[in-house]
């Protein structure tokens, strides 16, 4: 397969949502907003990019919220 010469990795739902991921291993359970503080930790990446990579983690059945409406990662 060929890839064009402009792909940019950090910008992709999968590495961001890796960020994500770690920074709730590291957390636990996060409010959004809390979690994205976390998460620009370790990356700058801007509000619309995070949100996407979180629906993304959501549909992939990664993460979900719990009955406190906070973010956790699936069991």
């Amino acid at each position: 397969m060929l890839l064009p010469d402009n792909v940019h990795p950090e910008k992709t739902l999968i590495y961001n949502g890796a960020l994500i991921v770690k920074a709730l291993k590291r957390v636990g359970e996060a409010a959004l907003l809390d979690l994205y503080v976390e998460t620009r930790k370790d990356h700058n990446l801007s509000m619309p990019l995070f949100v996407l990579s979180l629906d993304w983690l959501h549909l992939a059945n990664c993460v979900e919220f719990n009955d406190q409406g906070k973010i956790v990662l699936c069991s």
